[in-house]
This record gives structure tokens, C-alpha cells and sequence, in this order.
């Protein structure tokens, strides 16, 4: 019994990334680089597509979403953590913990759905294209979004009404720089098997069902290209989705990693170095990936910076 709080909880301690205090301006530093990298490089997809007429499409639409939820899902952590690093005060309250933790989760899954849409999207453009804007007309793109708000919203709420009735111990350290639902439910003195069972049970619905989605998406794409005798026509083709496929492989590829190692008994520093990928370097990183390998996202930015510059 002397493990448990019998009061209640009213802060938790973020550990961050490391206790070494020679390394905390360098971690400073490089996490701000990479904010501002996310968020300016996510503005400009915005900003470009609003902008240009030629991109108003649903690939781009449901892109320009995807890079105002990358936006959102780094500044639910990297602001508080760069606070932290700065104040050298690593306390976050029970609620404020709990709604990090929450619109993590939002976000989090947000980008998993869009990212599906975005495979379908491109699934019927390549595979059905006489048919594509009968398929993927406007109301579908705005059922779509509504849809995976909706699923994202409710997911998010019951996993954090169930935490509410966890109680905790005395150890309240958070091995990670943000609060994770599954580092959390490790610190409960409580029984957490409802709160393991909806855990898993929601990752998995929500994490093989999409990628199975994407897996289909894409297999088919690729029967299509296959199909095509011209190694032009194949590459033509390719180029449209070769951004969204580096995208994908980036996300699924840094979740794995936070999956694999929240499965760990004990809470530790690998699971926070796994989610710097899935939740930093990978929103960071999405940007570039669509500037750099579409054309017609390099030709809309050439022409808003020209356009900045003119108004000048």
C-alpha cells in the first residue's frame, strides 16, 4: 500500500529526452529547428495550393489538410517540451497532461486516415480515371475529412475518459517528452486491462485497417503501371504518387518503432528517441518530400515566391 497515492494526482514530471544538462541546448536548438522547419514548410504546401487554381483537386485538398494536421500534431509537443528545456521546470499538470495527451492522439490519427484517403484518392486516379471525378467529386472529399474528424474526436475522448479512473503511484516520472496514453497507464497502481484491451484494440483497428487500404491502393496502382508498355508513361504515372508512397513508408515506418517499443515492460528513453520520428521527423520531413518530388507542387511554390516577391 505504500506504493500507492491515496490523494489525488495533480502534475506529472516529463523527463525529456535526456537529464544530461550539457546536452539540453543542443537538444534546444535542434527541436526548434526542426518546429520551425515543420511549421513553415507545412505553411508554404498551404499556402501554395490555396493560391494556385491548378491545385484546387481533391489530391490536393486532402494534402493541404495533411499539412494542417502535421502543423497541429508537432505543436502539441514540441512547444511544451522546448518550454521545459528553457525553464529547466519539466512538471505538467494532470490536466494539462491529459489534453496533450488527447489531441496527440487526435492528430496521431488524423494523419493515419488522411493518409488512406490520399492511397484511395490515388487508387481511383490511376486505376478509374475516366471515372475520378464522378468517384472523387467535392461532397466525397468533405464526407471524407468529416469522417475521419469524427472517428479521430471519439477515439481520442474514450481513450482519455478512461484514464480518468486510473489511479496512480507515487512514481509520477514520465520517461518521454510528452505524455504518451501507453507511458502513462505504466506509472497506474490501479488495474489498467480495460484501459490495455481498448488500447490495442483501437491501434489495431485504426492501424491495420488503413494500411491494409494502402496496401490494396497500391497494389492495384501498381498492376495498373505494370500494364503500361512505355517506360515514359510509367514514370509519368509513378511520379503522381511517388511522393504520397515516401510519405506512407516514412509514417508507418517511425510508428512501427513507437509500437514496438511502448510494448516494453518497463518505460524507457528508446520508446521517446522512437517517437522523435513519428512525431517530429516526419512532419518535419513531409514537405520537402512533396516539394521535391512533384511537379507541380515545385511549379505553385516557384510561383508564390515570385508573387511575395513582386508585392514587395
Amino acid at each position: 500500500m505504500e506504493a500507492r497515492n491515496q490523494t489525488a494526482i495533480t502534475k506529472f514530471i516529463l523527463l525529456g529526452l535526456s537529464e544530461d544538462m550539457d546536452q539540453q541546448p543542443f537538444l534546444f536548438g535542434l527541436f526548434l529547428y526542426m518546429y520551425i522547419a515543420c511549421v513553415i514548410g507545412n505553411l508554404l504546401i498551404i499556402l501554395a495550393i490555396i493560391s494556385d487554381s491548378h491545385l484546387h483537386t481533391p489530391m490536393y485538398f486532402f494534402l493541404s489538410n495533411l499539412s494542417f494536421t502535421d502543423i497541429c500534431f508537432t505543436s502539441t509537443t514540441i512547444p511544451k517540451m522546448l518550454v521545459d528545456i528553457q525553464t529547466q521546470n519539466k512538471d505538467i499538470t494532470y490536466k494539462g497532461c491529459l489534453t496533450q495527451m488527447y489531441f496527440f492522439m487526435v492528430f496521431a490519427g488524423l494523419d493515419n486516415l488522411l493518409l488512406t484517403v490520399m492511397a484511395y484518392d490515388r487508387y481511383v486516379a490511376i486505376c478509374h480515371p475516366l471515372h475520378y471525378t464522378v468517384i472523387i467529386n467535392p461532397r466525397l472529399c468533405g464526407l471524407l475529412l468529416l469522417l475521419s474528424w469524427l472517428i479521430c474526436l471519439t477515439y481520442s475522448l474514450l481513450q482519455s475518459l478512461m484514464v480518468l479512473r486510473v489511479s496512480f503511484c507515487k512514481v509520477i516520472e514520465i520517461p518521454h517528452f510528452f505524455c504518451e496514453l501507453a507511458q502513462i497507464l505504466k506509472l497506474a497502481c490501479s488495474d489498467t486491462l480495460a484501459n490495455d484491451i481498448l488500447q490495442y484494440f483501437v491501434t489495431s483497428l485504426l492501424g491495420i485497417i488503413p494500411l491494409t487500404g494502402i496496401i490494396f491502393s497500391y497494389s492495384r496502382i501498381f498492376s495498373s503501371i505494370m500494364s503500361i508498355s512505355s517506360s515514359g508513361g510509367k514514370y509519368k504515372v509513378f511520379s503522381t504518387c511517388g511522393s504520397h508512397l515516401s510519405v506512407v513508408s516514412l509514417f508507418y515506418g517511425a510508428g512501427l518503432g513507437v509500437y514496438l517499443t511502448s510494448g516494453i515492460a518497463q518505460p524507457s528513453r528508446k520508446g521517446s528517441m522512437a517517437s522523435v520520428m513519428y512525431a517530429v521527423v516526419a512532419p518535419m520531413l513531409n514537405p520537402f518530400i512533396y516539394s521535391l518530388r512533384n511537379r507541380d507542387m515545385k511549379e505553385a511554390l516557384r510561383r508564390l515566391f515570385i508573387r511575395g516577391a513582386y508585392s514587395r
